[in-house]
């Protein structure tokens, strides 16, 4: 028998898995063994919500203790896919430390992440392009934690625009945020703590390289680098017990790359085009960065996850229709 700590006290329970709800509602063994045992449940998504807030309520498919006594480092933690993957985490016994530009957006995140788990959340500012300011964010959290297990480089950025109309600054840009930012926080994590300690690193990425992304070169180039750097860095610093690993959402629901790159009249036809024939969410991409993280993934490193529903594959990638569509949006725009 094991415990785990809730918003109004400790409850006792036998796992997996278990249902925790915002009411404190709690459903054992059986039934959530049922639920998961109807037709279709491989492919039924978990509840999640759109809003950068945390879920109302929760199914433990792993021992909620999966990560206890570990301290995660989030970029871009503070809202979207980085501020689940922290929730996940720290519903798994882990502390988080969530870092952005944003230290307000950062700050109320944090509020609300511990608010709901119990654990720990430290808020803290840098720019991922900036060496200095990541060496000083590390070093804070390493006196507030005095470690650092975890590293899930998550900050990103990213819009639609056909190469031909992409200015310099704005490739360079993305670039610099997305590999430049991931290489950055990676080597001050490494040698301030994975390279003597070890840990996991695990990368968000994308798929935009595979079949060559109309409108999306600059995005494309910048996570196939990350992708590579993955393999690299798994190589050289496996050795130290450091595993690297990416995760490569697809379309993901209650993202801001979804608000600005699926338009809200397309999201039908363009789900309908995905094998699972469904957006993800935000939950899914966590649950797979869960894994990757945890000793599941134990002899896992040096690959990518791809966690988009079978949609690279399938998805349509017509140059000619979506330069209307972004010359269209441009012209709304203005």
């Amino acid at each position: 028998m094991q415990q785990i700590m809730v918003a109004k006290g400790i409850l006792p329970v036998s796992f997996p898995p278990l249902w925790v709800s915002g009411d404190l509602r709690v459903v054992f063994g059986r039934a959530a063994d049922e639920a998961m045992s109807q037709p279709g449940s491989a492919c039924q998504p978990p509840p999640d919500v759109d809003t950068d807030d945390c879920l109302h309520e929760y199914c433990y498919l792993f021992s909620p203790d999966l990560l206890a006594g570990k301290v995660a480092f989030v970029t871009g933690g503070g809202s979207g896919i980085g501020f689940r993957i922290a929730e996940i985490l720290m519903r798994h016994g882990c502390q988080t430390v969530i870092a952005s530009r944003n230290i307000q957006r950062v700050t109320e995140a944090a509020k609300k992440l511990s608010a709901a788990t119990g654990q720990r959340c430290l808020p803290l500012t840098l720019d991922v392009r900036q060496p200095q300011a990541i060496m000083a964010a590390v070093d804070e959290a390493l006196r507030e934690f005095k470690r650092i297990d975890i590293l899930v480089n998550n900050a990103a950025g990213n819009f639609l625009c056909p190469a031909s109309a992409l200015s310099f600054n704005g490739y360079k840009t993305v670039m610099e945020i997305d590999t430049l930012g991931t290489f950055n926080v990676s080597k001050v994590l490494y040698e301030k703590c994975l390279r003597d300690h070890g840990g996991v690193i695990v990368n968000i990425t994308a798929t935009l390289s595979y079949r060559g992304q109309a409108l999306q070169v600059h995005a494309g180039t910048a996570k196939a680098a990350i992708d590579a750097m993955t393999k690299h860095l798994a190589v050289e610093w496996g050795p130290n017990r450091i595993r690297v690993n990416s995760v490569a959402p697809g379309p993901i629901t209650g993202t801001e790359g979804v608000r600005r790159l699926a338009p809200k009249e397309a999201e039908r036809s363009i789900y309908q085009k995905i094998p699972l024939q469904r957006a993800g969410n935000k939950t899914e991409i966590a649950h797979s960065v869960l894994y990757l993280a945890s000793p599941l993934a134990s002899y896992v490193t040096g690959t990518t996850l791809v966690v988009d529903g079978g949609a690279w594959m399938t998805t349509e990638n017509n140059f000619p229709a979506l330069l209307d569509f972004w010359s269209t949006e441009l012209k709304e725009d203005k």
